[in-house]
């Protein structure tokens, strides 16, 4: 998954969390790790939510987790996203542990489609020249 959707609005990286998106450009799922909690976390900051020290490393994800929640969009609330009605939101819970928002792609969006605890798996969308996003797909019967 790689075409450009130019016409939509890009996320602006914030310093925090470029190895995130330099990792996104290298089809590379990479979160913030606590070396002293031996934990993941979510979202990116310089430093860790649970022991507040400062030493945060990024490590390479799994790309695996599994449908937390989801909701069916019918109506585009931003006009950008009109012509893509219905899509479909969701929370991917990862192996690591972490829960991220995504969009649920390369499925049909409708309920009895989409079950809450389906494995899913990353894929990447370049979104621009600079910015590559992650998103998530069900996994494919021949690969469990």
């Amino acid at each position: 998954m790689t075409q450009k959707r130019t016409n939509k609005t890009v996320p602006i990286p914030m310093p925090e969390a470029r190895p995130f998106w330099e990792g996104c450009k290298k089809r590379q799922l990479l979160l913030p790790y606590c070396p002293h909690c031996q934990d993941y976390f979510w979202y990116p900051r310089p430093f860790c939510p649970r022991c507040f020290r400062w030493q945060v490393e990024w490590r390479q994800a799994s790309g695996r987790g599994t449908l937390y929640t989801y909701a069916i969009q019918y109506r585009a609330l931003n006009p950008e996203w009109a012509e893509d009605v219905p899509y479909v939101t969701a929370v991917v819970e990862l192996e690591e542990g972490v829960r991220l928002f995504t969009l649920l792609v390369d499925c049909e969006p409708q309920p009895d489609k989409i079950r809450i605890g389906m494995p899913v798996e990353v894929v990447f969308e370049d979104l621009s020249e600079e910015v590559t996003i992650p998103r998530f797909r069900p996994v494919r019967e021949e690969k469990r």
